[in-house]
């Protein structure tokens, strides 16, 4: 990246400094001719203003970029440099072009009704941007839930939000589709917008329900339930549940954190519901919820004698 942006501005300087040579030593008419020289002479500025800037912003990103190392203040640093170069740029083609840096501000003035009126949309985009850059309701790699999509973030852009489907048409569970939903960033100021990893506690809390027979021992159930859910959790859970704890003390919620799984008993009709909660990654939720289930299972199928499962239709 940093040997691109030393070329561009090699070749930035060189272009200057030829068009400044051949305009003050009057070499433009024999090279271009005495109608195009000015045209010409201004396209060579107007090329080099721009390779300065695209030199510059790969400059600045190579450095900056080498020493951060969350890639989420990479993509970050990307986005904010790609904007100020590009304003900067834009900036100095009106000034070449115009000549006069006083009437290019003013200019901005006079035509901001009209490029705000026709880019509204983009305009509400790019201030959703702002809004996502300094709020954080999301970041790259954060697995959201705004209006109908739901998946991972794999990019955030000047004016869109790149989200890695999941729970799509194609696939129901919390795995990727493998399709990229392209989301205006305009939507983060109308919308609700979900964020499972929450601030600084990637966990979310998930249920597994297993319905059973009145006839169960349900205090043996129940204990089954825990012991497998902290078998195959494990420590993870716990440092799980020390981060959310930490988190909590943080804002004024008042809340009780269990020291791990637990189960509720909910009566129904015909059945009684054990909705086992427990603390997971929520990149791993459908996979331990399966496992889970599945160990379940074969441990209540293991002890028919102390735990039934309901038969009736109804269910």
């Amino acid at each position: 990246m940093r040997h691109v942006g030393s070329v561009a501005l090699a070749l930035a300087v060189a272009l200057y400094a030829g068009g400044r040579l051949v305009r003050r030593y009057g070499f433009g008419e024999a090279l271009f001719g005495t109608s195009l020289a000015p045209a010409a002479l201004l396209v060579v500025s107007l090329v080099a203003v721009v390779l300065a800037a695209y030199g510059s912003y790969r400059l600045v990103v190579g450095f900056l970029v080498s020493h951060t190392a969350s890639k989420r203040r990479r993509h970050d640093v990307r986005n904010v440099l790609r904007l100020a170069f590009g304003a900067l740029g834009l900036i100095a083609c009106f000034g070449v072009v115009t000549r006069a840096w006083v009437s290019v501000l003013l200019s901005f003035g006079v035509v901001g009704f009209a490029i705000t009126f026709a880019l509204q949309g983009a305009l509400a985009s790019l201030i959703g941007w702002f809004y996502i850059v300094v709020k954080r309701p999301y970041a790259v790699g954060d697995r959201i839930a705004i209006e109908d999509t739901r998946g991972d973030v794999a990019s955030i852009d000047l004016f869109v939000t790149e989200v890695w489907e999941i729970d799509g048409e194609l696939v129901s569970t919390n795995q990727p589709s493998g399709r990229i939903v392209t989301v205006p960033n305009s939507v983060v100021l109308t919308s609700h917008v979900v964020n499972f990893y929450g601030e600084g506690v990637p966990y979310v809390w998930n249920e597994l329900s297993v319905q059973v027979a009145y006839e169960t021992d349900i205090e043996f159930a129940t204990g089954v339930m825990v012991e497998v859910a902290e078998d195959y959790l494990g420590d993870e859970m716990a440092a799980g549940i020390d981060a959310y704890r930490e988190r909590l003390e943080e804002t004024p919620v008042e809340l009780d954190v269990n020291e791990g799984p637990t189960v509720n008993v909910v009566q129904q009709e015909s059945w009684v519901e054990l909705r086992l909660r427990y603390l997971v990654h929520p990149r791993r939720g459908t996979r331990t919820r399966n496992a889970l289930y599945r160990a379940i299972l074969d441990r209540f199928n293991d002890s028919p004698d102390r735990v039934a499962f309901p038969v009736s239709r109804s269910r």
